[in-house]
């Protein structure tokens, strides 16, 4: 089954559960589901139709989009994997690739996440002072919050991050199909995610200071 099968796939499976999902009523945790970042403060644990829109919100909001098309640009310039070449053609199969490990990993979180009681939306320190805000930052990509609010190891977001890495290798051509490729994927997506937490703690300061220039 090549990558854009997996895309089309993908994408049923996120239609279908849309059109599947129920709604309990919102509860205390719904302002955060669109994209918002609270912060730690405000922190509620989420109802379980919240946490399925959550997670369908996820499949294919800017940032996963983002990301693919980041990591199919990467993946492109390097020429990895050298099978799918270069072009159209070859951008196509790399993107397809990157978000159908998006899919696999956001679906393998929710299911893991559920069972754990662990919420892995970021939420801001509320804090003062860079060194103090990157730390949490750093910290908040490998711990999730329980329902009484307090944060432990995330093993739904690592074991997803590591269960897509290592599922991609049944497609990937041989070049890129071994245990050492899954895990520098694993790797590059959990860098990665630092990224973005780091962003979205400081993003909101960046915002006010270009609005008062």
């Amino acid at each position: 089954m090549n990558s854009r099968t997996l895309l089309i796939l993908a994408m049923a499976t996120a239609s279908a559960g849309l059109a599947l999902a129920d709604d309990d009523g919102p509860g205390p945790a719904s302002k955060t589901v669109s994209g918002s970042t609270p912060t730690a403060a405000e922190f509620s644990p989420m109802t379980r139709s919240e946490r399925l829109r959550n997670y369908l919100a996820g499949i294919a909001d800017g940032e996963s989009i983002f990301r693919a098309a980041a990591s199919a640009g990467i993946r492109q310039a390097e020429d990895s994997p050298k099978e799918w070449r270069g072009g159209a053609e070859g951008f196509g199969y790399r993107i397809g690739d990157a978000y159908a490990q998006h899919v696999i990993r956001r679906t393998l979180q929710y299911g893991a996440s559920a069972a754990l009681h662990e919420d892995n939306r970021y939420f801001a320190s509320g804090q003062t002072g860079f060194m103090r805000r990157a730390k949490y930052a750093v910290a908040s990509t490998f711990l999730a919050r329980h329902d009484n609010g307090d944060r432990g190891i995330s093993f739904s977001r690592l074991g997803a991050a590591a269960g897509a890495s290592f599922i991609s290798r049944i497609w990937q051509p041989r070049s890129t199909n071994s245990a050492g490729d899954g895990a520098v994927t694993f790797g590059f997506d959990m860098g990665t995610d630092v990224g973005f937490n780091l962003f979205r703690e400081f993003w909101p300061d960046m915002k006010r200071h270009f609005q008062k220039r």
